[in-house]
């Protein structure tokens, strides 16, 4: 048998939310379908700022919901760690929109690049507020044909739940698309929903919440193919 995999998920955990027990319920659902255990071990962002050994050994990293977190600067430097040492990542939610600015700095060179949720009026907004909140809200997210996503599914439109305020300027998708963090699930509006980052193990980014529609009779697709990586990492 394979032994634990240990994921680490970024983010200020708070144990009474639900994002934190349908995050750590969804990883147990996944790894239970694959016959592995896992070893969740939630990260504060703080610490991430000087120290990285806890991301280092981890097998997977999860950007979890929760944003803001205490520590922009932790959890970009994780999340980089991440995509440049080809360990598997999943952003959702609030993680989702930190791999975009993530990516935006550190990739595109928009060193500038800012959260709407830290600083609103900043200059250079690849994150802003929705036009309409989607909080509660579920929803069709349309999927590129081959993509990564289209094959963990099986299928090209499914519906999922979100719980957020924030996400990609539409006014810099285009401009993230083409420098390589790849649009590959769009809303009905074409809007993107779903990120990744080509020729990397497992690099994923969800604005909605896989880990809501996940059970032990189902875990997500995602999670599961999220773990899968991991296990061949």
């Amino acid at each position: 048998m394979h032994r634990p995999l240990t994921v680490a998920v970024i983010g200020d955990s708070d144990e009474t939310s639900a994002s934190y027990l349908t995050t750590n319920d969804a990883l147990r659902h996944s790894a239970g379908h694959l016959g592995v255990e896992v070893d969740i071990r939630w990260l504060p962002t703080p610490p991430l700022e000087t120290d990285l050994s806890a991301v280092r050994s981890a097998d997977a990293l999860w950007c979890a919901p929760g944003s803001p977190y205490r520590s922009l600067s932790g959890a970009l430097r994780a999340m980089r760690h991440g995509r440049e040492h080809g360990i598997p990542t999943l952003g959702t939610c609030g993680g989702y929109q930190h791999i975009v600015i993530e990516y935006a700095r550190n990739v595109l060179g928009f060193t500038d690049a800012q959260h709407a949720e830290y600083d609103p009026y900043a200059s250079r907004l690849f994150v802003s507020r929705l036009a309409c909140s989607l909080v509660g809200k579920t929803m069709p997210v349309m999927l590129v044909p081959g993509s990564t996503a289209a094959a963990l599914y099986g299928e090209e439109k499914v519906e999922e739940e979100y719980y957020c305020n924030f996400g990609l300027n539409p006014d810099h998708q285009r401009t993230l698309h083409d420098g390589g963090l790849r649009v590959i699930g769009t809303d009905a509006d074409g809007e993107a929903r779903i990120l990744q980052v080509p020729g990397h193990p497992f690099y994923l980014a969800t604005l909605f919440l896989p880990q809501a529609r996940s059970s032990s009779a189902g875990p997500h697709p995602l999670i599961t193919g999220f773990l899968r990586a991991a296990l061949k990492a």
